[in-house]
């Protein structure tokens, strides 16, 4: 069974209604909601077959490690939103990244990051990669020519997220492009954020996508997925070689969970980047707030840059600092205003249609040194709303609770 994906530019069709319609064909049975394959092998007709589809997976399934029926149909749809030749599933959003890693770099190779990235990647890319010989240096989101200077001749990837977490700063996907096609690097670019529905980046220039589909594309909190959105050249050479080995691949029922919370999530995502948008110009209005970071407000230093690359949207999730002296009076402040909400979850996740609230130094960035915390310019006094589809009147009420009783 061939596991290649249908893109727009081939069916004719809108990306909403590929989100709603793209996946393999339907079985002899007609079945109208995609088919749950829910089966760890395929019986084959005969032992030349079997000897044919272990040897090419893309031709036949046999083991799920190596393919099922349900993760194609998803690496289908989210190849069509994308406008990739080809995705590949994984466990999760950081498999993704190890996955990607694992692929393309080797002992020697030089990575380039950014100093904001989400505290894991940090982590993986800064830390656990160098004990394999891979070096990485972390730059500054926003400022172009530090990426460019920080190319060496060993230099294979940039990779950047665009938003960032929990900041939202911007990245020029096309200058960023540039850089790394000059220097013969590929550039990476984690969509977990802006989503398909906001930016597309394969077709801002950058090679490879990817996604943590527990976010945005799941859209309500149940599994974990991830995704490394690619040409066909880069997924099958590069990628499949390793997950056939490695395993960290996608469950089938996480797969068709993710791919029903797709169907939807051009609603979902244009809905709530309403809902952040409003909060966020509350939030600039009450006193007890520092600033407010959200790139759909004009006073985003990259408002211009967002509006540009992300479909005139500004994205579903937003931070803001409360006022404090010192750290230890911020992470206290930040802590009770949390602490006081009775309506939003407290909960590192995000892309959910509940609106979460979190703060980003004790959890998502908590692993890392204080010195990388500050360089990422999380802050102790730093709270990171990821808006969901409540009433706004309700959202503003339950951070008033806390803001209004700052001591």
């Amino acid at each position: 069974m061939s596991h290649d994906s249908t893109p727009p530019a081939e069916t004719g069709w809108h990306v909403d209604t590929l989100a709603v319609r793209q996946a393999l064909p339907r079985s002899q049975y007609g079945e109208h909601s995609e088919a749950l394959y829910l089966s760890s092998s395929f019986v084959q007709p005969d032992s030349e077959t079997s000897a044919h589809n272990f040897a090419h997976p893309a031709d036949g399934y046999t083991y799920t490690r190596t393919g099922n029926p349900t993760v194609t149909s998803f690496e289908q749809r989210l190849a069509a939103l994308e406008g990739a030749e080809a995705v590949i599933a994984t466990a999760s959003g950081m498999s993704a990244v190890l996955l990607m890693a694992m692929g393309l770099l080797k002992t020697g190779d030089h990575v380039i990051c950014s100093q904001s990235m989400f505290g894991s990647t940090i982590k993986l890319m800064g830390t656990d990669m160098a004990r394999f010989g891979i070096e990485t240096t972390f730059v500054p989101q926003t400022d172009a020519e530090a990426w460019r200077a920080a190319v060496r001749p060993n230099t294979r990837l940039l990779f950047a997220e665009t938003p960032t977490n929990p900041l939202t700063d911007l990245c020029d996907i096309a200058a960023l492009a540039g850089i790394a096609h000059a220097a013969g690097a590929l550039l990476a670019v984690d969509n977990c954020f802006a989503t398909p529905v906001l930016q597309r980046p394969l077709s801002l220039g950058a090679d490879i996508v990817i996604h943590s589909g527990t976010k945005f594309l799941d859209g309500q909190g149940r599994v974990m997925a991830g995704a490394i959105c690619a040409s066909r050249k880069l997924v099958d050479e590069c990628f499949n070689p390793i997950i056939r080995a490695a395993g960290m691949v996608l469950s089938p029922f996480n797969a068709w969970v993710v791919l029903k919370g797709l169907e939807t999530l051009s609603l979902r995502v244009k809905a709530q980047c309403a809902q952040a948008l409003a909060l966020a110009q509350w939030l600039e209005q009450q006193p007890q707030v520092d600033r407010v970071f959200y790139p759909g407000l004009a006073s985003h230093p990259q408002h211009e840059l967002a509006m540009r690359q992300q479909n005139g949207l500004g994205g579903a999730v937003l931070s803001f600092t409360v006022k404090a002296e010192s750290p230890e009076q911020g992470r206290a402040r930040a802590f009770h205003v949390i602490d006081s909400t009775q309506l939003c979850s407290i909960t590192a996740n995000l892309g959910d249609v509940k609106t979460t609230i979190t703060h980003p130094a004790s959890t998502s960035h908590g692993r890392l040194s204080e010195e990388q915390r500050q360089s990422a310019g999380v802050v102790q006094g730093l709270i990171r709303v990821a808006v969901g589809l409540e009433h706004l009147d309700d959202l503003k009420a339950d951070l008033m609770r806390g803001l209004s009783t700052l001591a």
